[in-house]
């Protein structure tokens, strides 16, 4: 089992030691089973496969002695298939240092551990490196979600600024469960004569400031309807400003 990485391959990547990826949100796991394969592979035409296999199954007459191509991709790759397998409960462990200060954008004091729990389940499909979950939750601890402006760009045009109104005189009543939700925003969605996705989005960049995230329905589940028509709200203070129009309530 190498210790290292090949100095030449480390510095074709920028990386400088292991320390480096692990940083990233690398788990050691998925790094091990990467290297291994560098000139090497397990019978049955396998690549994911747990250390108790390589090392029942590892002979050194069965390493190839051609020169081994380093795939930061396909290295990601593996590791988001890591994340996935992790029991929830390894995985809130694992994403702790990039989800308590200092690493965290969010103050202390605005994080909630539960809040973060029913979250994990939902962005551990969705990541191939620990470090990605700060990006997909900071919405849920932020007091503003971080606009992204392309995505304010993309998702911010006509008929957005109905859409948002829809959405809040469409939630403001609606019990707050994920399906009851979904089910008010794709009424609004034949009312605009727009598909569900659609109709997502401008919702989904108010709410959490990107237009690729968690799942909506049960990010807004989470985030609860306060905070929910709080930023709906605000959006639409932002589009009538852009637009040069008083607001008028939903």
């Amino acid at each position: 089992m190498p210790k290292r990485l090949p100095e030449q391959l480390l510095l074709r990547h920028d990386r400088v030691s292991l320390e480096d990826f692990r940083d990233e949100g690398y788990l050691a796991d998925a790094m091990r089973n990467y290297l291994m394969l560098l000139g090497w592979a397990p019978r049955g035409n396998r690549e994911i496969v747990p250390w108790e296999t390589i090392e029942s199954e590892f002979r050194l007459e069965d390493v190839n002695s051609s020169p081994a191509f380093f795939d930061i991709k396909k290295l990601r790759a593996f590791n988001g298939e890591y994340i996935r397998a992790l029991p929830t409960q390894e995985f809130i462990q694992a994403c702790q240092p990039w989800i308590q200060p200092p690493a965290a954008p969010w103050p202390a004091e605005r994080f909630g551990p539960g809040v973060f729990a029913a979250l994990a389940p939902l962005a551990q499909t969705r990541i191939t490196l620990l470090s990605e979950i700060t990006g997909m939750v900071d919405f849920a601890f932020l007091d503003e979600p971080a606009i992204d402006e392309a995505s304010w760009a993309k998702a911010m045009k006509e008929p957005a600024a109905g859409i948002l109104a829809a959405a809040t005189a469409a939630f403001e009543p609606a019990p707050w469960e994920p399906e009851a939700l979904r089910v008010r925003l794709e009424e609004i969605g034949v009312r605009f004569g727009l598909s569900l996705g659609k109709v997502q989005a401008p919702v989904r960049v108010a709410v959490t400031g990107r237009t690729v995230g968690l799942p909506l329905f049960e990010s807004l589940h989470v985030l609860g309807r306060d905070r929910t028509l709080q930023r709906l709200a605000a959006a639409r203070q932002r589009l009538a400003a852009s637009a040069g129009i008083t607001q008028r309530p939903a």
